[in-house]
């Protein structure tokens, strides 16, 4: 019997991510103690306010039928008051604002409602995977742009333009970045409004890490640009900010055509997150905000061992300003094995997962992904073993180029 082929499918290349988590599962399996610092997966408990919320509001019967697509009015409006209060930007809760089922959920949904099979998109890369494969998935044809805000940008987007056909429809960007943590400001986001709004491009803003920074000046939103909301609408997401990635509670504010596209794509396809959780995620934006504070200093403390400790042993990591990633060149003498050789290599002879930076685009071939997900203790402990691993890595690129000989 012939096996089907589907178009879509066969777009979608094999997840790069399956190979190092199989062997981390069997390592583990064996027994192993895995450090961990793979999937940007909070490992803090949603702070008890917002938990004792949602089971108050459990116990109503009357919540546990179908909830609304767009999110309840309650939640609409405590995002709005969030925007307002956060970046002084005024959002109309009915028009401008809907709830998602995460972010990454509005993401690929926006992509179908908008996206015609063979439209242009200009994505990062790297980047993180829904941005590219979303519109992948909606039939759209990519066009890669870089990731650093610098003067080469602006630049970039003017090549993108001119040598696209069909002209680009939408632009994609992601500050703080994943997974790169590169953040950008106000003077940026002013220049790609006016860029965009010339050529008609519309923008995609994904803004999940908003409030995880370690600067004084918090990151901005692209919504604070006069006239942005003519052509953008920007995500963000629960799941960093208060610890709640599991709730899957996400948000998309901005172009009121786009929210209703969206609202459209949406109505078909759900009802909405469960009442009791949305109801939950409004106390959290409308509640006290201590437990964001500690979020942030939690990061920040794990950023400083992870930076000073892997440096003590010999791996010289950039320090991010945001973001609970650290985006760290491979080792010179490592680099020639490619992200996905290094990670598995560090996880078979160190002890210590990674995220490959080829999962995030052939860009980020020569970086792997560090995330903020093990404690301080974990993370002294992660940086002598990487000492012992660097110590003798002459025997390990030895081997493992001796195994790629034999398999050429």
């Amino acid at each position: 019997m012939m096996e089907p082929e589907f178009h879509r499918i066969k777009r979608l290349p094999p997840y790069v991510f399956n190979e190092v988590n199989a062997m981390k599962a069997r390592a583990r399996a064996a027994g192993e103690d895995i450090i961990d610092f793979g999937m940007g997966n909070p490992d803090q408990p949603t702070p008890r306010h917002i938990v004792d919320k949602m089971i108050e509001v459990v116990e109503d019967p009357r919540t546990h039928r179908y909830s609304a697509s767009r999110g309840i009015p309650g939640l609409r409006k405590a995002f709005s008051s969030y925007y307002k209060r956060r970046f002084n930007v005024e959002i109309d809760a009915d028009k401008e604002a809907i709830v998602t089922l995460g972010s990454k959920e509005g993401l690929a949904n926006l992509a179908s409602a908008i996206t015609t099979p063979g439209d242009v998109i200009l994505v990062p890369n790297p980047s993180y995977p829904i941005h590219m494969f979303g519109f992948i998935i909606a039939g759209a044809a990519l066009r890669n742009v870089p990731v650093a805000p610098d003067s080469s940008y602006l630049k970039a987007l003017e090549v993108a333009v001119v040598h696209s056909v069909p002209k680009p429809t939408a632009l994609v960007l992601n500050y703080p970045n994943n997974p790169t943590a590169i953040t950008t400001d106000l003077d940026f986001y002013g220049a790609i409004v006016d860029f965009c709004k010339f050529h008609g491009i519309y923008i995609l803003s994904d803004l999940a890490y908003s409030e995880v920074y370690f600067d004084e000046v918090p990151p901005p939103s692209i919504l604070e640009i006069p006239g942005a909301r003519d052509i953008s609408v920007e995500f963000t997401s629960m799941s960093k900010t208060y610890s709640m990635p599991g709730w899957r509670i996400g948000f998309a504010a901005g172009n009121s055509k786009l929210i209703s596209a969206l609202a459209r794509i949406k109505s078909y396809l759900d009802y909405g997150a469960f009442t009791p959780i949305q109801v939950a995620a409004a106390a959290a934006l409308n509640g006290p905000q201590e437990c964001v504070d500690e979020m942030r200093l939690i990061y920040k403390e794990r950023r400083d061992v992870l930076i000073d400790s892997f440096s003590a042993a010999g791996w010289e990591i950039p320090s991010p300003k945001a973001t609970m990633f650290a985006w760290a060149p491979i080792p010179n003498s490592f680099r020639h094995l490619g992200s996905v050789e290094f990670s598995k290599l560090l996880l078979s002879e160190a002890q210590i997962a990674v995220s490959p930076g080829v999962a995030f685009g052939e860009h980020g071939d020569d970086y792997v992904r560090v995330s903020l997900v093990e404690n301080r203790h974990r993370i002294r402990q992660a940086a002598r073993n990487l000492k012992t691993f660097l110590s003798d890595q002459g025997k390990f690129v030895e081997e493992v180029n001796k195994k790629q000989v034999g398999l050429s």
